[in-house]
């Protein structure tokens, strides 16, 4: 492993990830102009950002940084592919892992000479919603900075629970990935569960340096979050229910999603491994046995 990647890893131990993370979070929500148009066009320039296919694609019309990096695609940007059955990528990024859960745990990075892995336990903070992905199936996708950074349905489903689990906030780059043991279960997440064709579905957004919050539709944002402890959110009533590539929350900033999904529910596509580029919307995989729209009711997300 590369010193300079070693030395990054070290440094971010001793960094105050979280006051650096607000400072971020509060500079990114200015709206003084030479402010807002140097941060956009900096932004752009070192990251290629390639606007065409969104909603606003004049960078000078964004009132602040999160709403140029939160942008919304253009109406029919992302078709959803498949039918039904067809899960979906629920944002753009690179597949960091993908496959069958071992027992109870993930796999997080390949080794050289071993495997790095943590629990759904560790992951979730709830042994018995752990426990309804025990053998089961999940995909790790990595958002770089200049990806779309809204995350949608990758099949249709109703709301159960929303958790939020306080954490670190190491930087969830491919170098940290290797290094950090038990990453994406120290850093601070929502874990969103929901009823669904496949049976219960997992939504998991992992925060990271730098990543100012993480909303979700119909809560607004809930990180940064005082006090950082463990709670289970309060739902609406009627839960809400989420059409397939329905916009389900956003990373003001970047990081890392989850999907998580029971044991002999879904078929991955066999391009979808370690290293493959998704766009939303793209398909993913196909659901098992006799999956249809049913298990989120059809409906669009409740605004």
């Amino acid at each position: 492993m590369a010193l300079a990647a070693r030395a990054f890893v070290a440094l971010q131990y001793l960094l105050p990830q979280h006051a650096l993370t607000r400072a971020v979070h509060w500079l990114a929500r200015r709206r003084t102009a030479w402010l807002r148009r140097a941060l956009i066009r900096g932004f752009c320039a070192l990251y290629a950002v390639d606007l065409a296919e969104a909603a606003e694609p004049d960078p000078s019309r964004y009132a602040t940084f999160n709403d140029f990096f939160t942008r919304a695609l253009a109406p029919g940007a992302r078709p959803l592919a498949g039918g039904p059955r067809t899960l979906v990528s629920p944002c753009d990024g690179t597949v960091s892992e993908r496959g069958r859960i071992d027992g109870e745990r993930l796999l997080q990075a390949r080794l050289v000479a071993k495997q790095r892995s943590y629990t759904l336990a560790e992951l979730l903070g709830d042994a018995a919603l752990a426990a309804e992905f025990v053998g089961g199936e999940f995909v790790t996708i990595y958002l770089a900075p200049r990806d779309y950074h809204r995350v949608h349905m990758p099949c249709a489903g109703r709301l159960r629970a929303v958790r939020y689990l306080p954490g670190r906030l190491f930087s969830v780059n491919a170098d940290t990935v290797r290094l950090v043991p038990r990453l994406f279960a120290r850093n601070e997440r929502v874990v969103c569960l929901f009823d669904s064709a496949a049976g219960a579905l997992a939504v998991v957004f992992v925060g990271a340096l730098n990543v100012g919050s993480i909303g979700l539709v119909g809560f607004g944002d809930l990180t940064p979050a005082r006090p950082r402890r463990a709670r289970s959110l309060e739902l609406p009533a009627p839960a809400i229910a989420f059409a397939r590539g329905g916009e389900l929350g956003r990373f003001n900033m970047g990081s890392t999603v989850i999907l998580l999904l029971p044991a002999g529910s879904c078929t991955w596509a066999p391009a979808v491994q370690p290293g493959a580029q998704l766009r939303m919307g793209a398909a993913i995989g196909e659901l098992s046995g006799q999956a249809s729209e049913a298990g989120g009711g059809g409906l669009a997300a409740r605004r």
